[in-house]
């Protein structure tokens, strides 16, 4: 497994961050054990989940799930990055959501809590909160660090501009700012190539994506249209708008004779800009299979083919649209 530094920071990280979301809701806490065994034992060290994952309001359960795995000792917590996210709704009060100082902090607290850590490696604001400045958000942060608690600032789903914002209100604290970006980025979602990809190469973040696989369309989708998650309504509808092109995606991977997740996370790693692709496995099964995307080296001409099936959206921004 290698590992590279995270954006302009000396920390490094794993080229693959496994993703914690299904942890509870679809994996039971038991298996949830053995693919964090497992991840940590091929070399995964980078360990990402939300204060919001398990999906009932204000109980954290995939953290609690982790912090009883960080529990049986061992080693495990000094051998992993930890990151996990604040935004989200964690109650029904009206200050339980959001990037507030007063929610920032009560929020890290109970994620410390369920974690059963005292320190949380990268702490990430899950959404952009418009309605917070970012003078209160990073003063928020800046006492946090102080105390030890937080050691890295990121963000996820934040537009560009956002991003240079963030850091400008950042650096007249004379502070870090943010270290790493998490937006949607797979072969079927490429809108970020605009402008937030070229953001963190010129504010040197490092970029995480998430949903590498788009949802599991490109995870062998039309061989497996029956199994999981793949059955459900909303995914046989993205199956069938995109059947031409999944048809001329799964027919090229069996011509270069690797599994369709592979070849996904392989395009994702053979950009420098991409730190590590976020993947979720439910299964033992599935984190092996993600592994070995680390194996995989696509040729240009490769990755040409693939730009015609799923077309990115013309490059960086203004060339894209604009002479």
């Amino acid at each position: 497994m290698d590992h590279v530094q995270l954006g302009r920071t000396g920390l490094r990280v794993s080229r693959l961050c496994l993703g914690t979301m299904n942890f509870g809701p679809e994996t039971s806490e038991q298996d949830s054990f053995g693919i964090m065994d497992a991840a940590l034992d091929c070399g995964i060290n980078f360990f990402d989940t939300a204060n919001v994952y398990g999906w009932k309001t204000g109980e954290g359960l995939t953290e609690r799930i982790i912090g009883r795995w960080l529990g049986q000792g061992g080693g495990r917590r000094e051998r992993i990055v930890l990151a996990t996210k604040v935004y989200g709704r964690m109650g029904d009060g009206p200050n339980e959501r959001g990037l507030s100082a007063y929610h920032v902090r009560r929020a890290c607290e109970e994620s410390l809590r369920r974690l059963g850590t005292d320190r949380i490696d990268l702490y990430q604001m899950h959404h952009v909160d418009r309605a917070t400045p970012w003078d209160e958000i990073w003063q928020a942060m800046e006492q946090l660090v102080r105390e030890g608690k937080v050691l890295y600032v990121g963000s996820s789903n934040f537009a560009a501009w956002q991003l240079v914002q963030a850091n400008a209100a950042a650096s007249a604290r004379h502070l870090l700012g943010l270290v790493s970006e998490q937006s949607i980025y797979n072969l079927t979602t490429r809108t970020i190539e605009l402008e937030v990809l070229p953001a963190c190469r010129a504010l040197g973040l490092g970029l995480v994506p998430w949903s590498p696989l788009g949802g599991g369309l490109l995870a062998g989708a039309l061989r497996r249209a029956t199994e999981g998650r793949r059955a459900s309504e909303r995914v046989q509808k993205a199956i069938a708008r995109n059947r031409s092109a999944l048809e001329q995606w799964e027919a090229l991977c069996a011509e270069i004779g690797s599994e369709p997740a592979a070849v996904a996370l392989a395009w994702l790693l053979h950009d420098e800009a991409v730190t590590a692709p976020i993947i979720g496995p439910r299964t033992l099964e599935q984190l092996r299979a993600s592994v070995g995307a680390l194996e995989l080296e696509l040729p240009a001409g490769i990755r040409t083919r693939l730009d015609e099936i799923w077309p990115g959206p013309g490059g960086e921004a203004p060339e894209a649209y604009a002479w």
